[in-house]
């Protein structure tokens, strides 16, 4: 009866060390993409689901044009101090 109740806090274990860190890369996004174009293309989506779809997809275009923009200016940068 005078057993003491531990805060959650004090009895979770840390993760692993070993493991590693979860990592989606824009190339990972880019093949998000190319993976929503077979699948349109091959009319996997039904249609009360296309808008968001083609929100989702859009969004994911925009970012990676952004992305691809943000490196050449960076590359161009760089070669210009050369």
């Amino acid at each position: 009866m005078t057993e003491e109740k531990k805060p959650a806090e004090a009895t979770a274990q840390p993760a692993p060390a070993t493991e590693a860190p979860v990592e989606l890369t824009v190339q990972d996004l880019g093949n998000i993409k190319q993976i929503i174009d077979v699948a349109s293309q091959r009319g996997a989506f039904k249609p009360n689901e296309m808008t968001t779809v083609g929100t989702t997809y859009t969004k994911l275009e925009t970012f990676l044009a952004a992305v691809a923009q943000q490196q050449q200016a960076t590359n161009g940068a760089t070669e210009g101090e050369k």
